[in-house]
C-alpha cells in the first residue's frame, strides 16, 4: 500500500507536467523552479520583465489536520469576503464624497461672511 503523502506527491507531478506542457504550447519559456512550482518570464504594456509563478499544492486540511481541506468552502469564504471588501470600498467613497460635499458647503459659507 503506498503512503498518502507519495500519491499526493504523484498528483502533485502529474499537474506540474500538465501545466509545463500546456504553457510551452502556447510559447511559454517554462523554468522548474521547485518540486511544486514553474515560473515564466513575462513582459507587460511597457515593456518591464517579470516572472509570473505557479506553485502547485495539495492542502492536507485545517490546523493539525483536524478538518479536511474543503476547497468549496474556501470559494464560498473568499466570495463573501470580496463582496464584505467591495461594500467597504463603497461605504469609503460615499463618505469621502460627503466630505468633499460638506469641505465645499463649509468653504462657501466662509466665503459669504466673509464678504
Amino acid at each position: 500500500m503506498t503512503s498518502r503523502k507519495l500519491l499526493r506527491d504523484s498528483i502533485k507531478q502529474q499537474y506540474i507536467n500538465k501545466l509545463i506542457t500546456f504553457l510551452e504550447d502556447l510559447g511559454e519559456e517554462v523554468l522548474r523552479t521547485g518540486s511544486n512550482e514553474i515560473a515564466f518570464p513575462v513582459t507587460d504594456e511597457e515593456g518591464n520583465e517579470d516572472f509570473v509563478v505557479i506553485t502547485v499544492k495539495i492542502p492536507v486540511g485545517a490546523n493539525k489536520r483536524t478538518e479536511p481541506y474543503d476547497g468549496y468552502a474556501m470559494a464560498e469564504d473568499y466570495a463573501i469576503r470580496q463582496k464584505e471588501k467591495a461594500e467597504k470600498a463603497e461605504e469609503k467613497e460615499k463618505a469621502k464624497k460627503e466630505k468633499i460635499k460638506r469641505d465645499e458647503e463649509y468653504r462657501k459659507n466662509k466665503n459669504l461672511k466673509k464678504e
